[in-house]
């Protein structure tokens, strides 16, 4: 963030200044009293479990030029303080003021899967020719985007921003602080079913980026859904599809996946990057649109590709002792599901390839379906060893057996802990084991359990890639 004197933040927060000069600068945002450094501006919020106004005195104690705190509170507490009605609407108000004052081009990132690593590598070709941000960690809702909005400043030519949905308006909401030109559309299914009710109501859900683009702007969409292609028709800005399927403005050809290695060409361009899945080609596609838009030139698309490393949990691939592990345990739902069973058959490997799995959260009534059908996709999928937990596991299971699926080879439980010895029991090594899970499944565990088996071994070790010829 640029350095702000608390007097220019009065007018578009519609604040008050209390005991502290109005000439004080405000270098950078923080929301967390224990990562105030000097300088920080500590804006108080109130979430579920914590309220961070009864923070403020460490904040300021750790060199914080002032607090932003709500009218409630106000009288209870001491130091250079602003005042504003509510402190989440103010942040927002102010990451939208902010951004006003910031001429470098915003990019948002939107989609049921994907939107982390298309926002990752996006950022990272973007940063052979540019200075930019991309967003902090997974802070891509109605507080993380606008913490990340205030990351920029005025040396930057570029943020690439990620929004999540839960519901009908999330999308739009948060368009309205970012107030995007370009918007990227990774690929729709069903997630978060639960509080947006169906999979039309998704589809909108995220197409809200779009329909928030000025008609100066432009969107790149994933050709190879046709309800996509469809819904990119009513775009009142240029849109770019891309996709495998013919008819796209940007056509993948001559794809070869090997792990560690992704090949693809490009309207005559050859590209290459590191990657642990083939599926990592859509956030690729996506990436290459958007840089050829805004004028990169192959050299400098590939210098960026070459820079690009997959975002933590995010089919990264490990070593542990002797099973090669893909860490792909940040989150699922039913397409991000799918496409890890391809990961895992595309494995080359002369060993079993081992699926544990918990349950794909917040997909509403239809769960146990989901779940049943999941498990048909893995009895298709080549796996040989199925491990799944949680309260759908059963489903999971049921629909694995119901594919052919041999019974021996399956286990089901409630907890992840129960199966972790069995897990010790079935890997044998030169074993592939991919983990996944919706987060609140927090199937990491499983990783954290393997390593404490293999003490040796130091955590994190890369596993031994296949390069391609």
């Amino acid at each position: 963030m640029d350095p702000l004197p608390l007097h220019t933040l009065l007018a578009p927060l519609q604040a008050s200044l209390v005991g502290g000069p109005g000439e004080m600068l405000a270098c950078r945002v923080a929301i967390d009293s224990r990562e105030v450094r000097p300088g920080d501006l500590f804006w108080a919020l109130r979430g579920e479990r914590h309220d961070s106004h009864q923070f403020v005195p460490q904040a300021l104690a750790a060199g914080a030029v002032a607090a932003v705190v709500d009218a409630h509170h106000a009288p209870q507490i001491t130091g250079p303080r602003l005042v504003v009605s509510e402190t989440l609407p103010a942040l927002q108000q102010f990451a939208r003021w902010y951004r006003q004052q910031q001429e470098a081009l915003v990019i948002g990132v939107t989609g049921s899967v994907g939107k982390t690593t298309t926002r990752e590598m996006i950022a990272t070709v973007l940063s052979s020719a540019h200075s930019g941000i991309r967003s902090r960690k997974n802070f891509n809702n109605e507080i993380g985007l606008p913490l990340s909005l205030l990351d920029l400043g005025s040396e930057h030519e570029f943020a690439v921003l990620e929004m999540g949905a839960g519901r009908r308006g999330d999308i739009r909401a948060l368009c309205d602080i970012a107030a995007p030109e370009v918007g990227v559309l990774t690929r729709v299914g069903p997630a978060h079913l639960e509080s947006f009710g169906s999979l039309d109501a998704i589809y909108e859900g995220k197409f809200e980026l779009v329909e928030a683009l000025p008609c100066t702007g432009f969107a790149v969409v994933g050709g190879d859904d046709p309800r996509l292609r469809a819904m990119a028709r009513q775009a009142t800005c240029a849109v770019r599809l891309f996709g495998e399927q013919p008819g796209n403005d940007l056509v993948a050809e001559e794809v070869e996946f090997h792990p560690g290695r992704l090949r693809f060409l490009v309207q005559g361009d050859r590209f290459h990057l590191a990657a642990s899945a083939r599926h990592q080609l859509t956030s690729a596609l996506a990436a290459v649109a958007v840089a050829r838009e805004i004028g990169l030139s192959t050299e400098q698309i590939q210098e960026g590709f070459d820079l690009f490393r997959p975002p933590a949990s995010r089919c990264q691939v490990e070593t542990i002792g002797p099973w090669t592990i893909i860490d792909d345990s940040y989150n699922a739902s039913p397409l991000s599901m799918q496409a890890a069973c391809e990961c895992l058959r595309e494995w080359p490997t002369g060993s079993q390839r081992v699926l544990l799995c918990g349950d794909m959260l917040e997909l509403g009534p239809q769960s146990p379906e989901w779940h049943h059908q999941f498990g048909q996709q893995i009895a298709r999928s080549g796996v040989d060893r199925l491990l799944v937990c949680g309260e759908f596991a059963d489903d999971v299971a049921r629909g694995a057996l119901s594919g052919g699926f041999p019974l021996h080879q399956v286990a089901a439980c409630d907890a992840l802990e129960t199966l972790l010895p069995l897990l010790d029991c079935w890997l044998s090594p030169g074993d592939v084991l991919l983990v996944k899970g919706s987060r609140g499944m927090r199937m990491e565990r499983a990783l954290e359990w393997l390593r404490r088996q293999v003490p040796s071994l130091p955590p994190g070790r890369p596993a031994p890639q296949r390069q391609a010829a």
